[in-house]
């Protein structure tokens, strides 16, 4: 299942992402990417072990960002793969099919490729300038997410991600994404949590099961 709610941590440093994390399920988040960036692989596996033992605590999902290897020692729930990273048909023979793999896409050539590859689902962005990725790529807005959706025609949930805030979640969600990715709205305000769901309507009883269910 894929959560409508994507919290992806953040922190100064590896204690800083733990503590956020521990934050961030108390107040009820459902799904929880690890990203650390410019961190040595013993850090990211510990800090990795760590966020398993909090997530599991909350039955929150947790999923690794990049480090595949990783989230299958720790036994993670998946993976997020960045557009250098892995590819996805070999991360998937890696984990096996009881892992959820997503992938990072700016255009709609990423999104078609990444269908290709079999993700589970896509974090298309960004939405708007966002501090955490520079603007590296154009922003989509939300015209850009209708007419890639429309275009795509796809049931692989899209998940809107970049510069996501409370103010814009209900616009985005009607442009026809399956949700959304929050970094920074809920790092400064974990008391947002239950808002966004609540904007989202994504309770655990409404995610989407698409896997089983072939007329979703």
């Amino acid at each position: 299942m894929i959560s409508k709610l994507h919290y992806i941590t953040q922190g100064e440093t590896a204690e800083e992402h733990l503590e956020n994390i521990q934050r961030a399920c108390s107040s009820g988040v459902e799904w929880v990417q690890l990203r650390l960036k410019n961190v040595d692989p013993k850090t990211i596996l510990e800090t990795a072990k760590k966020a398993r033992e909090i997530t599991a605590h909350y039955q929150t999902r947790l999923i690794i960002n990049d480090y595949y290897k990783v989230a299958k020692e720790v036994n993670a729930d998946g993976v997020h793969l960045g557009k250098k990273d892995a590819c996805p048909l070999k991360v998937r023979d890696y984990l096996g099919k009881f892992y959820s793999i997503g992938g990072t896409a700016n255009t709609l050539e990423d999104c078609k490729e990444l269908l290709t590859k079999k993700v589970d689902y896509i974090g298309l962005g960004p939405f708007q300038f966002t501090e955490t990725k520079k603007n590296l790529s154009p922003v989509i807005g939300e015209a850009g997410y209708k007419v890639l959706i429309e275009e795509l025609k796809s049931e692989t949930p899209i998940i809107a991600v970049g510069g996501i805030t409370l103010d814009t979640v209900t616009s985005i969600i009607k442009t026809g994404v399956f949700g959304v990715a929050v970094s920074g709205a809920i790092t400064n305000d974990f008391t947002s949590i239950p808002v966004f769901h609540q904007l989202l309507k994504a309770p655990s009883t409404n995610e989407q099961v698409y896997k089983l269910d072939d007329n979703k």
